[in-house]
């Protein structure tokens, strides 16, 4: 049996650590002496030599304990634990990451423009989170929408935060961030007048279309290719055609192309968005606005409108 100091010398610590690790239930003692001193079996050193690296990951106490609680499946729960601690890790990277780029933003600026860019930094989080962006479109789309359209249409619109991101992604993440933060009657201004409803209008319909148009049109945007007619403005008439319960006709084409050019418009929004997921490199990839647009200037093609029967 081994003294406490004996154990911290086979170990390498010192004797508090070995107190420490003991008082929290992680170095159990064989037994106690005589006059009441702390007692350790051999056995004690592997375990103090595990609980060590345990700590060189940097794992909190809790974790380890719960580590050492499994030894029957040691692996299982240390994978577990690392890779919760890689998950972490992770995170705390892209908060610096985007606490450098700000910080560059701000550095690089002109003094006029730094007390503006401060304000806008100021109201981010560092990574910024896009529940701001998602509560926006929630309070935009029309009531109602079954919870599958809301979702998809959702997800299509919120970019993603970049992990690494450049100072002028930060700028317009923060600008994107006041936009659909501003008062409420500032986003009611760009709702289309289908949203404020009509007997018979059936928005579902609509945002299921639309997010399947854009996805098809987002190649043909991707690769700068002339608006034309095919599949993707097909299911762009059609989604329009479906919510009104009308058809697809040239006369339909022509109303529904003079209605859209009258619309207010979140262009503002989508430039945001196109500065955000800019990638570093090669192609960016079209935002749902960048097709709308494609889509609505295929629409005003007269061959276009004419050609469908």
């Amino acid at each position: 049996m081994w003294s406490i100091g004996l154990l911290a010398e086979h170990a390498g610590v010192t004797v508090k650590t070995v107190r420490f690790y003991s008082d929290r239930g992680l170095l159990p003692e064989a037994a106690r002496s005589g006059g009441g001193h702390r007692r350790y079996g051999p056995e004690a050193l592997d375990r103090l030599r595990l609980i060590r690296s345990l700590r060189a990951l940097d794992l909190p106490v809790p974790e380890v304990d719960r580590v050492l609680e499994h030894e029957d499946a040691l692996e299982d729960a240390l994978e577990d634990a690392i890779a919760g601690q890689l998950r972490e890790l992770g995170s705390r990277l892209t908060a610096l990451r985007w606490r450098e780029a700000a910080l560059r933003l701000v550095a690089e600026c002109t003094p006029a423009e730094r007390p503006g860019r401060l304000r806008l930094i100021g109201a981010m989080t560092t990574p910024p989170s896009t529940a701001p962006l998602a509560r926006f479109w929630r309070g935009w789309l029309p009531p109602r929408l079954p919870a599958r359209v809301l979702a998809a249409t959702v997800e299509q619109a919120v970019p993603a935060v970049p992990d690494d991101p450049t100072p002028a992604q930060v700028l317009a993440f923060a600008r994107l961030q006041a936009f659909v933060s501003a008062p409420c009657d500032g986003g009611a201004r760009f709702q289309p007048e289908a949203h404020r409803g009509g007997r018979g209008y059936r928005p579902e319909l609509l945002y299921d279309g639309l997010t399947e148009a854009y996805a098809l049109a987002a190649a043909d945007v991707r690769e700068g290719r002339s608006p034309h007619g095919g599949e993707a403005l097909d299911c762009f008439v059609a989604a329009h055609a479906g919510a009104l319960g009308s058809r697809d006709t040239p006369g339909f084409r022509r109303g529904l192309g003079s209605q859209l050019a009258a619309e207010q418009r979140l262009d503002g929004y989508w430039n945001l968005v196109a500065e955000v997921t800019a990638p570093p490199s090669g192609r960016p990839e079209p935002t749902p606005g960048a097709a709308d647009d494609w889509l609505r200037e295929a629409l005003r093609k007269p061959q276009l409108t004419e050609g469908v029967r």
